[in-house]
C-alpha cells in the first residue's frame, strides 16, 4: 500500500468528518480494503471496521465502486480513514427488498426466544419469525431453532425502524409471501373447507388447506373442553373447517371445527330449567368443585360448598344433581347434589 501511495503522492482533499466520499476499491484483503478516493488521494477502511460489515467486505474486488463515510480526515499514516457501514446497511436492506420482491429464501440463524416468536441474524441484521409462521413442527417450542441455520422468507421490511419480520412457513410450503396473500385474499370468513392435519401443539392443530396452514385453536376443536389436541386428531387426518378470520397482514388463517357442528348451549334453557332433576357424569375435579357432563359439550359446575364431606364424587361416577341457576350468556350451569335425606333448614 505505502509503493501505491508513493507512486501517486498524497494532495489532501480538505475533507471532514462523516462526510460522504465515492471511490473506487484499490486493493481488498480481510485485513483492509484501499479506496482511491480521487485527487491522488486514498481512504483505508481498517481492520476494526471490517469486522463490522464483513458481510460486505467479501464481495469488494479491485475496481469496483464504493460510496464511504469519512471517520478521520488524515490518521497517523496520513490516509483518510473511511467508515463502510452506512453503504453495508443500505445494501443489506435493498438485498432483502429484492429477496422479498422474488420471493426468494434466505438463511437465517436462530439467536433467541422472544415473545410471541424467535430473533434471528442475517448479516448482522436482527430480524423476528412469529410463531405463527415458523413451521407447525416448531411453533409450540421456538427455542429448538436457537442456534441451528433457517431457510426463511422476508415478509416486511422497514430500514427507517429496523423492522425484518420472517416466515419459515412460507419457504417450507415453498411460495412466496405475495402467493401466500393472493391465496388468504380468495378466502372468505364462514366459508367451510376441506384440509389435513398437518401438525399438533399444545394449543390447537394446524390444518393444511391447498397449500395455506391455519391453525385451529384448542378452543374451537370441540364443544366440550380440550385437554390435548392429540386425544382427537392425528397428524394427516382429514378434517372439514370453517373459516374465523383472515388475517393478511400477518399471513394467518383462523379455523374451527367445532362450529360445523350444532352449538349445544343453543336453547339450553328449554332443557336445563331451574329445580329440574337431571343425571350426569363426574368429568372433572377442582378445587372449587366438581364438573359434571350433561351431555356432549355442556357441563355443570356443582360448588364444593354444597358437598357434604365424606361424600364426594368421582371421576367417571354418574349422578343425580339439581338444576340452581342457567347462565347461557357466560355457558354456566349451577348444580346440586339430590339430596337422599331433607336436611334441617332445606328449602
Amino acid at each position: 500500500m505505502d509503493e501505491l501511495i508513493a507512486q501517486v503522492g498524497d494532495v489532501g482533499l480538505g475533507l471532514k468528518r462523516g462526510e460522504t466520499s465515492e471511490g473506487v476499491v484499490v486493493s481488498a484483503s480481510a485485513r483492509e480494503v484501499l479506496i482511491d478516493i480521487g485527487k491522488k488521494s486514498f481512504g483505508i477502511i481498517a481492520n476494526w471496521e471490517l469486522e463490522q460489515v464483513k458481510d460486505y467486505a467479501a464481495t469488494l474486488k479491485v475496481g469496483d465502486k464504493v460510496v464511504a463515510q469519512v471517520i478521520n480526515p488524515e490518521n497517523d499514516m496520513g490516509y483518510v480513514t473511511l467508515s463502510l457501514r452506512k453503504t453495508s446497511n443500505e445494501r443489506r436492506w435493498g438485498l432483502l427488498t429484492e429477496k422479498k420482491d422474488k420471493g426468494e429464501d434466505i438463511e437465517v440463524l436462530g439467536l433467541e426466544s422472544a415473545k410471541g416468536g424467535l430473533l434471528v441474524e442475517w448479516q448482522s441484521l436482527r430480524g423476528f419469525i412469529p410463531a405463527t409462521q415458523l413451521d407447525s413442527s416448531f411453533s409450540a417450542n421456538p427455542a429448538n431453532l436457537i442456534g441451528r441455520r433457517i431457510q426463511v422468507k422476508v415478509l416486511e421490511i422497514d430500514p427507517t425502524i429496523n423492522r425484518l419480520v420472517l416466515s419459515q412457513k412460507a419457504s417450507t410450503l415453498g411460495i412466496s409471501p405475495m402467493v401466500l396473500k393472493s391465496k388468504l385474499e380468495k378466502i372468505k370468513p364462514d366459508q367451510t373447507l376441506k384440509g389435513v392435519v398437518s401438525g399438533i401443539a399444545p394449543f390447537g392443530l394446524f390444518v393444511d388447506v391447498d397449500g395455506l396452514e391455519g391453525l385451529v385453536h384448542i378452543s374451537e376443536i370441540a364443544w366440550e373442553k380440550v385437554e390435548s389436541p392429540s386425544q382427537f386428531f392425528k397428524v394427516g387426518e382429514k378434517v372439514d373447517v370453517v373459516v374465523l378470520d383472515v388475517n393478511l397482514e400477518e399471513g394467518k388463517l383462523n379455523l374451527s371445527i367445532k362450529r360445523l357442528t350444532p352449538d349445544p348451549w343453543k336453547n339450553i334453557t328449554d332443557r336445563y330449567s331451574p329445580d329440574t332433576t337431571i343425571t350426569g357424569t363426574v368429568v372433572r375435579l377442582a378445587p372449587y368443585g366438581v364438573f359434571v357432563q350433561l351431555e356432549m359439550g355442556v357441563e355443570g359446575l356443582i360448588h364444593i360448598s354444597k358437598i357434604p364431606s365424606g361424600s364426594e364424587p368421582k371421576v367417571g361416577e354418574k349422578i343425580e344433581c339439581i338444576v340452581e341457576n342457567v347462565d347461557p350468556t357466560k355457558r354456566k350451569i349451577s348444580l346440586t347434589l339430590v339430596p337422599h335425606e331433607k336436611p334441617v333448614g332445606y328449602r
